[in-house]
C-alpha cells in the first residue's frame, strides 16, 4: 500500500472513532439529563407552613408533589410567650400573617416569604389589643379578619398594604359571645363565625371597596353545642360547622345572594363513635368533607350530594385514625391529599383520598413528627 493510500486510511478511521465518540456522548447527555429531569419531577415540592405552639415559631414544611410526604424545613426564631396559633397567607404568597395568642401577647407578626419559602419578620409584632384566635383573608387579598379568642368578643377587619404587607385596622364588630373559628365562602363574601359558647354562627356581609361588614338578616344562625370549625364548600353553596360538644356536623345552604343559612335536611349529623370534632374541611371538588374529631384521635369522612349538600358516610361511618388530639385539617389545593394537625402528639398525619369513594389512605412516613405542638396550617401552591 502507498503511503498516501495508507494516510487516507488512517484519516477515515480516526474520523469514523471520532463521529462514534460524539454520538456516545449525546446518548449519554441525553440519558443524564433524562434522569436528571425524572429525578427532579418525583422530589418536586412546594411550600406549608404551621405555627408552633410552645417553641413560639412558625416552621416551614415542604410537601413532596408525587407522595404528599411533608418534610421540616428552616424554623423562624422562637419567641417565648407568644403561641402562635392562627395564620393566613395572602394570594400573592408574599407576606404571612400570625396571631400571638398568648395572654398579654395580644399581636400580630407580618413575615416576608422569600422565593425559597423561608420567612423574616417584618418588623416587631402589631399589637391589636386583643388576644387573635383564628385568621382569615378575603379572595381579593385586600382585607385580613380575625377573631379575638373570647376576649372582646369581637371580629376585627384590617386592610392590607399589597406592597408592604402592612396592616390598617377597619373597624371592629360584635361578633356575639365566645367567637371561635372564622370562614370566608370563596367566591363571595360572606363572612361566618362559630360562637361556641353559645352554639350559634354569626354571620357578616363584607364590603369589598371599603372592607365594612354588616350582619346578614337572620344572624346569628343556631349550631349545636360547642361550634369549632367550619368549611364551605368550593363553590359557597354550603357551610358545614364541627359541632365539639355535641359530636354532631350541622349543615347548610347558603343563599348566594344575602349569604343566609338554611339547615340542611338530615342536619345535624351524626358521628357514630367519633367525639369532640374541631374542625372541618372539604375537597377541592367539594364531593368529600372530612372532620377532624379531638376527643377520639380520628378522621370522620362523608360524601356531599350534588345538589343538597346532604352527607352520607364512608367506612360506613367507621373514622380513620389519627393521632392525639387532632385540632386543624385541610385539603392540599391541587391534590388528592388530606393533612390533621394533631396538638397531644405533636406531629401531622397525611392522607391520600380516592377521587371516586373519598376513602382514607395513610402516606408512607405519616404522621410527620414536628417536635412541638401545631396550631394551624396553611398550603400554598
Amino acid at each position: 500500500m502507498s503511503f498516501r493510500r495508507a494516510a487516507r486510511a488512517a484519516f477515515a478511521a480516526r474520523s469514523r472513532a471520532y463521529w462514534m465518540l460524539v454520538v456516545v456522548n449525546l446518548i449519554l447527555a441525553g440519558l443524564s439529563a433524562s434522569c436528571g429531569n425524572s429525578s427532579h419531577s418525583s422530589s418536586a415540592s412546594h411550600n406549608a407552613y404551621v405555627t408552633l405552639l410552645q417553641k413560639g415559631s412558625v416552621a416551614l414544611l415542604h410537601l413532596n408533589d408525587s407522595t404528599g410526604v411533608l418534610t421540616l424545613g428552616a424554623q423562624t426564631p422562637s419567641v417565648q410567650g407568644t403561641s402562635p396559633t392562627g395564620l393566613a397567607l395572602d394570594p400573592g404568597k408574599k407576606f404571612l400573617y400570625v396571631g400571638n395568642s398568648a395572654a398579654g401577647a395580644n399581636s400580630v407578626s407580618v413575615f416576608n416569604v422569600s422565593g425559597d419559602g423561608t420567612l423574616t419578620q417584618s418588623g416587631a409584632a402589631i399589637d391589636i389589643a386583643a388576644s387573635p384566635r383564628a385568621l382569615a383573608i378575603d379572595a381579593s387579598g385586600k382585607y385580613l379578619l380575625i377573631t379575638t379568642n373570647f376576649n372582646g368578643n369581637n371580629l376585627l377587619v384590617f386592610s392590607l398594604d399589597s406592597g408592604r404587607g402592612a396592616i390598617s385596622l377597619v373597624n371592629s364588630y360584635v361578633a356575639n359571645s365566645s367567637p371561635n373559628n372564622l370562614t370566608i365562602s370563596p367566591t363571595s363574601n360572606f363572612v361566618y363565625v362559630s360562637n361556641s359558647d353559645e352554639g350559634l354562627i354569626t354571620a357578616f356581609s363584607l364590603d369589598s371597596a371599603t372592607g365594612n361588614l354588616s350582619p346578614i338578616q337572620g344572624s346569628p344562625f343556631p349550631a349545636g353545642a360547642g361550634v369549632a370549625g367550619m368549611a364551605t364548600d368550593p363553590g359557597s353553596r354550603y357551610l358545614y360547622a364541627a359541632n365539639h360538644s355535641g359530636n354532631t356536623v350541622s349543615a347548610y345552604t347558603i343563599d348566594s345572594a344575602t349569604g343566609r343559612l338554611t339547615p340542611i335536611s338530615g342536619s345535624p349529623y351524626l358521628l357514630g363513635t367519633a367525639t369532640g370534632p374541631q374542625a372541618i374541611a372539604t375537597d377541592t371538588t367539594g364531593t368529600f368533607l372530612y372532620v377532624a374529631n379531638q376527643g377520639s384521635n380520628n378522621v370522620s369522612a362523608f360524601t356531599i350530594t350534588a345538589g343538597t349538600g346532604q352527607l352520607s358516610p364512608i367506612n360506613s361511618g367507621t373514622p380513620y385514625s389519627a393521632g392525639t388530639a387532632p385540632v386543624f385539617i385541610l385539603a392540599e389545593p391541587a391534590g388528592k391529599v388530606l393533612y390533621v394537625g394533631n396538638q397531644g402528639s405533636s406531629n401531622i398525619s397525611g392522607y391520600t383520598y380516592d377521587s371516586t369513594t373519598g376513602a382514607l389512605t395513610a402516606i408512607s412516613g405519616s404522621p410527620f413528627t414536628l417536635g412541638s405542638e401545631p396550631g394551624a396550617m396553611t398550603i400554598t401552591h
